[in-house]
């Protein structure tokens, strides 16, 4: 999700966030408002710096009426409530938002048998990064012939950037590929589970669901679930809300870049920022998205790319090309837009979970650097999508986890229609 203006950026480090005995941030007693300025919004957002508030997502309108969803420091919410902007309260507490996540559980155990798939209790509750890395080496063990483990280069501090390769009959790198990637933000935990999720139906039922099967054989599958491990690791140990990247720089003391406003395709337009922080000091200047890139290159020049999704929250969207102009179209533009709305169909059939498709830059908010433009224009990956999973705000980046299973069979039913109706 979109940040809002500069001047707002470097806030949530500053000395306001309360800190636990552990060193990690608490944010009992934070309010959180969607805010409607109407046509002040540039007056609403000059108050913000002093309000010390965290943006959590500006939608520009283009749909819905514009609006901010901001949370609001406790010492602060009589200074908020005497600006009188129309606004409607969220959530009451954010720090109770979060603990209604629960807390980190331990990795389930499986059968011993090493073509034992992962335990579908993975999926009732939210995992340390470590146990991430677990769930993909039990998965592909299970579905050893028909897989293997992968890499897209190191992130910042070092760590492998991991991920799991499927194919099916044909035999590996024989298909046009198929890439999935999550948490490229590192607060937007239920999007790794989502796609370890999809990832557990397409092994579970390569062998006994012919139309499954069909999938897997008819592409390759290239999942990762966390592609910013350093980030979502940070959100584990020491800020749940951090977004960016754990990137240091040379003459500044921001830390973190945003790496999906790092892709080295229209960059520096509308929908980034010039702050070293946020866009980077140059496109694709991250090692995780040169990682990633390299990847998807390399895939584009093998078999090409059918699809490409890369998974967030919140908002539920689902986004086609553009992102940098509002005005842009790819050539099969209302083909990607019409499979787009039958995909929202086929999400609401489980729970009627209503999602809105349409070009990034004219459904949500202009983003320059972004990842769907540089893979359908650079790579030419016939659909090259975001997709915003729930909710629409109530819990936003903090979904309990019970939620976690019902976010992952709704888009289940989804991608089975997706992948049937290319």
């Amino acid at each position: 999700m979109k940040l809002l203006q500069p001047l707002l950026l470097i806030v949530p480090l500053t000395g306001a966030l309360r800190l636990d005995r552990r060193g990690k941030v608490v944010y009992d007693g934070y309010k959180i408002f969607r805010v409607a300025p109407g046509i002040d919004a540039a007056a609403f957002e000059s108050h913000l710096e002093s309000l010390e508030a965290i943006d959590l997502t500006h939608n520009h309108g283009h749909i819905e009426e514009e609006h901010f969803d901001i949370a609001v420091p406790p010492e602060n919410l009589p200074a908020f409530e005497a600006l009188n902007f129309t606004s409607e309260v969220l959530s009451e507490d954010l720090g109770a938002d979060i603990a209604l996540e629960g807390e980190l559980a331990e990795y389930p155990e499986r059968e011993l048998s090493a073509s034992a798939l992962p335990s579908l209790s993975w999926f009732n509750a939210y995992h340390a990064y470590a146990d991430h890395l677990t769930f993909l080496r039990d998965i592909q063990s299970s579905f050893a012939s028909n897989s293997e483990l992968i890499t897209a280069g190191k992130s910042f501090e070092g760590r492998d950037i991991q991920g799991i390769h499927l194919w099916g009959s044909g035999g590996k790198d024989s298909k046009p590929a198929i890439v999935w990637h999550g948490n490229v933000h590192a607060r937007e935990w239920i999007s790794s589970k989502t796609v370890e999720y999809l990832t557990y139906q397409l092994v579970a039922n390569y062998n006994n669901d012919t139309t499954v099967k069909g999938f897997l054989d008819s592409y390759d599958f290239y999942i990762l679930p966390i592609v910013n491990p350093d980030g979502f690791l940070y959100t584990q140990t020491s800020n749940r809300l951090w977004r960016k990247n754990r990137q240091t720089r040379s003459g500044t003391s921001a830390v973190g870049t945003d790496i999906n406003r790092n892709w080295p395709y229209k960059w520096d337009g509308q929908g980034s920022s010039t702050s070293p922080g946020y866009r980077g000091v140059a496109a694709g200047d991250t090692p995780e998205n040169t990682g990633i890139r390299t990847l998807g290159d390399q895939l584009a020049d093998k078999n090409g790319i059918k699809l490409y999704v890369d998974w967030h929250s919140y908002g539920q969207y689902i986004l086609t090309p553009y992102g940098y102009s509002c005005s842009a179209v790819a050539a099969n533009q209302a083909k990607q837009d019409s499979l787009a709305k039958s995909l929202a169909t086929a999400i609401a059939k489980p729970y009627g979970t209503r999602f809105t498709a349409g070009p990034t830059c004219a459904t949500l908010y202009a983003t320059a650097g972004g990842s769907n433009d540089y893979v359908t224009d650079i790579n030419n990956a016939e659909y090259g999508w975001a997709i915003e999973l729930r909710d629409t705000g109530r819990n936003g980046f903090t979904l309990p986890a019970d939620q976690i299973l019902p976010t992952g069979i709704e888009i289940w039913e989804g991608i089975k229609y997706l992948l049937a109706n290319f």
